[in-house]
């Protein structure tokens, strides 16, 4: 079995829609989005006691950095497709 065989879909002669460096980003990006998330969440803290914690660099800015970067991360995943190999013949 060729190479070419092994990416052939079962409908004609197209690749798969994504390949390893597709995976390999939305895996970043799924990364990325929970440390994001993990940073942006607080703790357990009674309704009527103010904690000032919550305006800390890490939940302002940080943690909406880190999710931002993960959703552009997951689009360039999604929209990644590499160049095609050329061929001697063309």
């Amino acid at each position: 079995m060729s190479l070419s065989e092994n990416t052939e879909n079962k409908k004609g002669n197209r690749p798969p829609l994504f390949r390893k460096m597709n995976y390999i980003l939305m895996g970043v990006g799924i990364l990325l989005l929970l440390i994001g998330y993990i940073c942006l969440s607080g703790g357990k803290v009674p309704d009527d006691v103010f904690d000032g914690e919550i305006f800390n660099t890490r939940r302002i800015v940080v943690a909406p950095i880190l999710i931002f970067l993960g959703l552009l991360t997951e689009i360039v995943a999604i929209m990644w497709h590499p160049k095609a190999n050329k061929t001697e013949n063309e």
